[in-house]
């Protein structure tokens, strides 16, 4: 295992070794004037007087950027010093990677309680730890000597983030709405979705006319800059794959939101004010019908807003659309069109077959066989079908695919029935009131 140590820390601006020998309280110590003043002069003398400080309204964006950028080692950005000795500098996590052997701990700057600058625009950036009523909270400053050097730095360090992409996730907990970035697990490309020919263009080319650089199908024809689709449909017939292959395909800003039982108006109101600044983007909603009953005329207020939309391409899964509030369909603005996403026909499924590697364990004749028995199959369901056969093959090694989906289909119907149990003693299976 290897562990990555980090440089030797820069000095501290604000220490509790007070020269007179007397002790610091809380309302001193975290002094917002003092620790800004102190900062600026920093500044000063490091590279010239001219510095001013700038009202942020872009979301957490620049943040996220500057923790990606001290994550990769990015040399365009310099840490000066530390704000205050009490209050943690380091931040350690363990990183995974393709070669085992690369794998281990990191340590590294954190973003809080430091003080970075990009000296190339001579942008600085400090988030400054202070005293709130719940404990401890942070105060965002962003310095810079012109409006033309924080423009430049903020296109280049959008850029960045869109040629190594992260994807926003937004999950609503107990104490709010929680903010991550986590990479792609995997790139999915658009001959991966297998669906309907007609359906499947529908989508990519709404979203390829949406991203557009010039936009002009929506100047020329007046169509608001805001599209929102509800895909839904059985599980497991590749809604999630699909919505992966726009994330992998498409040059924009990608984020997920989690619903929970604990969304609320606060956090729907968040999510579409940090999903504004991050646009144009997609934001996609899963389980869209989970959606708490006491924030939905919220929810559906916020969709019918002017502005808070705009720019954001909404996409909405769910399993089960009986679920889902009827007024998110009877008023254009909210989804422009939902799509069925059907489970495959033999075409469909005899190609996925195919795709996922069926022709290294079995001729074309039994494929196609496989194709015609597997109806109501899931893309998901063919996917096990592979799997096991996978495993025949490689135990016994031969495959006998008829009698794989024979038992697939048994244990399927098992499933819709409740009845498992065939010794005699058969009962229905579930959850019992008391237990």
């Amino acid at each position: 295992m290897t562990i990555q140590f980090m440089k030797k820390e820069p000095p501290f601006i604000v220490r509790t070794d007070r020269a007179d020998g007397g002790a610091l309280n809380a309302a001193s110590y975290f002094n917002y004037i003092s620790i800004v003043q102190a900062i600026v002069d920093l500044l000063r003398e490091r590279f010239g007087d001219g510095f001013r400080l700038y009202y942020q309204d872009d979301g957490n964006e620049v943040w996220n950027g500057l923790e990606e950028d001290l994550r990769s080692g990015f040399p365009g950005v310099e840490h000066v010093a530390s704000l205050f000795d009490l209050v943690e500098t380091s931040i350690f996590e363990y990183t995974s990677d393709a070669d085992p052997r690369q794998n281990g701990y990191a340590i590294r700057p954190a973003v809080r309680n430091n003080l970075f600058v990009y000296p190339k625009h001579l942008v600085a950036l400090a988030r400054v730890p202070r005293m709130t009523q719940h404990g401890l909270g942070c105060e965002d400053l962003i310095f810079c000597k012109s409006d033309e050097g924080l423009v430049q730095f903020l296109e280049e360090m959008r850029a960045r983030q869109l040629a190594n992409p992260k994807i926003a996730v937004f999950t609503d907990t107990r104490d709010g709405l929680e903010q991550t970035r986590e990479p792609a697990a995997y790139a999915v490309s658009r001959s991966e979705v297998f669906m309907e020919e007609e359906l499947k263009t529908q989508i990519y080319r709404s979203i390829d006319e949406f991203f557009s650089k010039d936009r002009t199908f929506y100047q020329t024809y007046g169509i608001p800059y805001k599209r929102g689709i509800l895909l839904y449909g059985k599980p497991g017939n590749g809604k999630t794959t699909l919505v992966k292959s726009i994330s992998s395909t498409t040059s924009a800003p990608i984020a997920y939101w989690q619903i929970t039982e604990h969304t609320s108006s606060g956090s729907i109101k968040e999510v579409f004010e940090t999903a504004g600044q991050m646009a144009p983007m997609v934001l996609v909603i899963e389980d869209i019908d989970s959606m708490p009953a006491h924030c939905r005329s919220y929810f559906l207020n916020t969709l019918d807003g002017a502005t808070s939309k705009e720019g954001i391409y909404l996409i909405g899964t769910t399993n089960y659309p009986e679920k889902i509030d009827p007024a998110l369909m009877n008023r254009a603005g909210r989804f422009d069109r939902a799509y069925e996403v059907k489970s495959p026909n033999e075409a469909l499924r005899r190609s996925y077959l195919m795709h996922i590697g069926m022709f290294r364990l079995a001729d074309e004749e039994t494929i196609d066989r496989a194709a015609r028995e597997t109806e109501g199959f899931t893309l998901a369901q063919l996917s096990e079908l592979y799997a096991s056969a996978a495993l025949q093959m490689h135990y016994e090694n031969e495959t006998d695919l008829d009698r794989l989906i024979a038992g697939m289909k048994s244990d399927y119907a098992k499933g819709r029935s409740r009845e498992w149990m065939t010794d005699g003693q058969s009962r229905k299976l579930g959850f019992m009131q008391g237990e």
